[in-house]
């Protein structure tokens, strides 16, 4: 990533108002309509379905260390995904 001098392309009031919340710090400033992750491809979609399936064979009586093996995943990464969709269906029926 390059970084662009303020003073090239902003005016000195906004650069002095900048200062007063972080004076000879960098920031970064996100672009104007930055679409959110997964929005261009199919990806963010089919991880949320293997989770969800994850979470079924979870429920219906498979192992962590067995999930983590099918899935190539870490079991940390299966208990998370648990966790996760377990928050989402209980935050569903609510």
């Amino acid at each position: 990533m390059s970084y662009i001098r303020a003073e090239e392309v902003l005016p000195k009031e906004l650069i002095y108002t900048i200062q007063q919340y972080v004076n000879g710090k960098a920031i970064y400033i996100p672009s104007i309509g930055k679409q959110a992750w997964g929005s261009r491809t199919d990806t963010k979609k089919v991880l949320q379905e293997r989770n969800f399936r994850i979470y079924e064979k979870f429920q219906s009586g498979h192992t962590s260390t067995a999930l983590a093996e099918e899935y190539a995943l870490s079991e940390k990464s299966i208990q998370r995904i648990i966790r996760e969709v377990k928050v989402l269906c209980a935050n569903n029926t609510n």
